[in-house]
């Protein structure tokens, strides 16, 4: 291989102009397609194509990487207006976010601060309990945390090069960096293609699998010398390549797909346009890109893309909405402009100018100056939450939060009691098997179990299996044990039904191996009775999948399956906070429900099963609520909070004793 070319050093106003489009486009396609456009894409391999550059350019003149220089200067890129736009978002969200998202903004408040956003939201993707969370105005941070592990990262890799180069190889350092990038790129994009096929969610912010992105950009940095092109072609890819980028985002699903093997659609795209310009023409994309109105816009991509993102979700919750109007995109954009132009001019412009060698003090005084009050801002948001969710009442009066018995024993709860679980508290009001975390999973396939209830001599022991939904009935259950004198063992992997079905893909392989080595222990050693759903959502048949499970312990056990509770349409605590009356938070019983009971619309039912169905603890004759009793049932579309839980036992307990005293009778 001949040395590799040095590329001469320039202006580069096609990337400045390609950083416009890639803005304008993920802007675009947030407020009025809701979709993901590839933008994100183009900016990591554009950066990856500046910062090698930059480094090994550095590298090759001095010998060396001034990691504090180097680390001051990227403090002082993306501190200033990263942190301006995190104070605007935490005041703003006290004023208008509902109570409900306070916790779930103050933990993506801090990780956006301290650069760790993509994993707050990775760790969100997997955590069955979070997915409900709705979406957080710090969001969009996901990509400048992506963006900021990857600075800090990228001249470690490019200093070991440089060592590998000179001390141990013999070699050109360019020879060895292009080396080490395509080893990072083939192992990174291998990596991404995998994770994507099994978690598509975490790997969409796992860095890990988009490190390859930005090698990319630095191995076509490296060989962008070597590429020459006819005119006319160089001027035919150009064009390509900016409808690929613009379009990318419309004929794919790209939030559901990236960041895998389709991700080179966007990226080539950028790397066509980038290409095209080395051997420009009158008619190229490049000339079009490298005009005044496109550089005079790049300055502010930055603050633009930190801008548009909480200004939209701000305006979805004041107008209540989920859709923009033409007009109030446009305004939103040109919002967004304006916030961008003012915070880059007066805010990042003169702390750019602060020379990172002549003042290094001063600068990490204003950067410092800059953090305080976000840390400050968090850890009082942080505290003043921890206060309310430790107010958390102990004991209260049936008159005053009858719950269930509403409808059971038609008590006419207090007006005027605030609700409880409190607002802070509704989204962790969750049955208390969930505070060890060796009794429940969500992956994996080991089956754990866990007991409670009344574990010294009980008369029966109640398998409670499956997922979220059986185990939200574990409030009831514990204190039916006390009662009918029985012991809980707790069998529970969080989003994974109890089922030998996959639901035409629903239910992932993972999920279906631990009901299999749920099943060899339920075999081995059956309970009493087992606890499950019976139904699924408001269909009106009983899934296959349960019913196969069922039949698999015909002869060994007894199946105790409840009825699936109603859903709601949107939110539960969202909604009681958004409207005036709570009642308003309800829907149509035949859309909770099914109108027809289905286990008796449904074929192949097994001798070993009694059903459950509590409806009517949910519904009058026409809606199902969402606040009954003066008591939250749900802590977000369907699953029932722990307090409302405890008030379904007295309905629980006839159907339950009914089926354990049939078990003496066997």
């Amino acid at each position: 291989m001949l040395d590799l070319k040095i590329p001469e050093k320039r202006y580069r106003t096609e990337i400045e102009g390609l950083r416009t489009i890639a803005t304008i486009l993920i802007a675009i396609y947030h407020i009025w397609l809701g979709k993901v456009s590839g933008g994100v894409d183009v900016f990591f391999v554009l950066s990856g194509f500046l910062i090698t550059m930059s480094l090994i350019s550095k590298i090759e003149r001095t010998g060396k990487i001034h990691f504090g220089e180097y680390l001051l200067g990227l403090a002082k890129r993306l501190f200033p207006l990263a942190l301006t736009v995190i104070i605007f978002i935490a005041g703003l969200s006290i004023f208008l976010l509902p109570r409900v998202q306070w916790e779930q903004i103050i933990s993506h408040m801090f990780a956006s601060t301290l650069f760790f956003e993509n994993w707050r939201l990775s760790l969100d993707a997997v955590d069955y309990l979070a997915q409900d969370n709705v979406a957080s105005p710090f969001q969009h941070f996901w990509s400048m945390s992506v963006q900021g592990q990857f600075y800090i990262l990228w001249p470690c890799l490019i200093f070991l090069a440089y060592i590998l180069a000179r001390k141990v190889l013999k070699s050109p350092v360019r020879k060895t960096l292009l080396v080490v990038l395509l080893i990072v790129f083939i192992l990174s994009l291998s990596y991404s293609i995998y994770i994507t096929n099994l978690n598509q969610p975490w790997a969409y912010f796992d860095l890990l699998a988009r490190i390859w992105e930005f090698s990319l950009g630095g191995i076509f940095a490296i060989l962008l010398p070597y590429l020459s092109l006819n005119k006319w072609l160089s001027t035919f890819i150009g064009w390509i390549g900016l409808l690929i980028v613009c379009f990318t985002g419309v004929i794919i699903p790209v939030s559901d797909l990236f960041p895998g093997y389709i991700a080179l659609l966007p990226i080539g795209g950028a790397l066509l346009l980038i290409l095209s310009a080395e051997s420009s023409t009158r008619f190229g994309v490049d000339k079009i890109l490298g005009a005044k109105p496109f550089l005079f816009f790049g300055r502010y991509t930055y603050g633009f893309y930190l801008w548009h993102w909480p200004l939209l979700i701000f305006y979805k919750v004041y107008m209540d909405t989920s859709t923009v109007s033409i007009e109030h995109g446009l305004l939103i954009l040109l919002a967004t402009f304006i916030l961008s132009y003012v915070s880059t001019q007066f805010i990042e412009t003169p702390i750019h100018k602060i020379d990172v060698r002549q003042s290094k003090s001063k600068l990490v005084f204003v950067l410092s100056l800059m953090l305080f009050p976000v840390l400050l801002m968090n850890y009082s948001f942080n505290y003043f939450v921890e206060q309310e969710k430790a107010q958390k009442p102990l004991e209260y009066s049936i008159q005053d939060y009858p719950g269930a018995l509403a409808f059971q024993q038609n008590i006419q709860a207090i007006e005027g009691v605030e609700l409880i679980p409190s607002m802070v508290n509704v989204k962790t009001d969750l049955p208390s098997f969930y505070d060890d975390k060796q009794c429940f999973s969500n992956k994996g396939t080991v089956v754990t179990k866990c007991s409670f209830g009344v574990t010294d001599d009980p008369d029966y022991i109640i398998a409670l299996v499956g997922g979220s939904h059986s185990g939200h009935w574990f409030p009831a259950l514990e204190i039916l044990a006390e009662e009918l004198n029985f012991q809980i063992d707790v069998y529970i992997r969080d989003g994974c039904r109890f089922t030998n079905d996959d639901f035409g893909g629903q239910v992932s392989p993972e999920c279906l191996a631990w009901n299999e080595k749920l099943m060899d222990v339920l075999i081995k050693d059956p309970p009493d009775l087992v606890f499950a759903p019976a139904t699924l959502n408001n269909r009106d048949t009983v899934p296959i999948g349960y019913i196969g499970q069922w039949s698999r312990l015909e002869g060994i056990t007894q199946i105790f399956a409840v009825r699936d509770n109603p859903r709601m349409a949107e939110d539960g605590p969202t909604c009681i906070e958004r409207v005036s009356d709570p009642a308003e938070c309800s829907v149509p019983k035949d859309q909770g429900v099914s109108e027809i009971v289905p286990w008796e619309n449904t074929d192949g039912i097994p001798s070993n099963v009694t059903f459950a169905d509590l409806t009517d603890n949910f519904c009058d004759e026409s809606r199902c609520y969402g606040v009954i009793g003066n008591i939250i049932v749900y802590r977000d579309k369907h699953h029932i909070t722990a307090e409302y839980a405890k008030t379904l036992a007295p309905a629980l307990k006839e159907p339950l004793a009914d089926a354990l005293n049939s078990l003496d009778k066997k």
